[in-house]
């Protein structure tokens, strides 16, 4: 069996108040994004609507299905939701995902190469994961995470499909990756981290992706991805992890934390330019 890439975007997740689904779908769909529904996942406790992108990743436009206050302290109910890696996160750009595996353990292979190269991060044994789409279709899926005090959100998790991927990511018919605003791809994710963490994070990375960075410099860090998709106008998209640049940068660090700080589009010539806000993250719209 050959080995599985783990250099795959998947999918990038953002965050909205407990049930505004509905509310986030209308904003990204003013912002010029086509927004698909998408459905509540196994347990209950999420809900989410999809925009998918002709490269074949996709946004996850995600909120809880109800604030942690409705359900009744020490229930297993509350627990669980507390326990969530998402239930303290600020809204906005929070997580993403890359490819993973249904067969292999990536969570195996990374921390092997970790070992290997004497890195920091660590991931946990591979659970099960799942979602039922508004029209009755059950998905499933093996979710390998990086370890609590591995950084989360710095760091992708992977998402397996145990049921076909197209279920999940319904890129057919082609025009539900057609949007208004001329979006084509993802150009870019850009995280935010800590001058001081620059190095570590580096390294955690290159044993997550398996190749050293393609460019390096004492602020800034990227690696070339790939898609699930094959590659739209203006090339295969970047991760980029970097120090503040500048004031506002480092005040949106000090505030949120470690994280994405930026996600990138592609897009037609003729079609958006410059900057958008979601109202919770950063958008930049780049010439595909």
């Amino acid at each position: 069996m050959s080995t599985p890439s783990t250099k795959t975007l998947d999918h990038i997740v953002h965050l909205t108040p407990p049930g505004s689904v509905d509310e986030v779908s209308r904003q990204f769909r003013e912002l010029g994004f086509h927004v698909l529904p998408g459905g509540t996942h196994a347990g209950g406790l999420t809900q989410n609507a999809l925009v998918v992108l002709q490269d074949g990743a996709y946004l996850e436009l995600i909120s809880f299905t109800h604030p942690a206050s409705h359900y009744p302290p020490g229930s297993p109910e509350r627990q669980k939701r507390d326990a969530d890696p998402w239930a303290w996160k600020e809204p906005g750009w929070i997580d993403y995902a890359f490819l993973g595996s249904s067969s292999a353990s990536i969570s195996k292979l990374i921390n092997a190469r970790a070992k290997k190269d004497k890195s920091g991060i660590r991931y946990d044994p591979e659970v099960d994961g799942g979602r039922e789409r508004s029209d009755g279709k059950v998905l499933k899926w093996r979710i390998s995470a990086p370890s609590q005090d591995s950084g989360r959100g710095v760091a992708p998790f992977f998402c397996g499909d145990v049921t076909p991927r197209e279920w999940r990511v319904p890129l057919d018919p082609p025009s539900n990756a057609e949007h208004p605003s001329g979006v084509l791809g993802i150009a870019y994710v850009r995280i935010l981290v800590e001058d001081d963490d620059l190095s570590d994070v580096t390294a955690d990375m290159t044993s997550v992706i398996g190749r050293s960075p393609v460019s390096r410099t004492s602020r800034r860090v990227t690696w070339v991805l790939d898609t699930p998709s094959t590659d739209v106008a203006g090339g295969r998209p970047r991760l980029i992890i970097s120090v503040p640049e500048t004031e506002g940068e480092r005040w949106t660090l000090e505030g949120r934390g470690e994280g994405i700080y930026e996600v990138a589009f592609l897009v037609s010539s003729g079609m958006k330019a410059g900057q958008s806000w979601t109202p919770y993250g950063k958008i930049v719209w780049l010439k595909g």
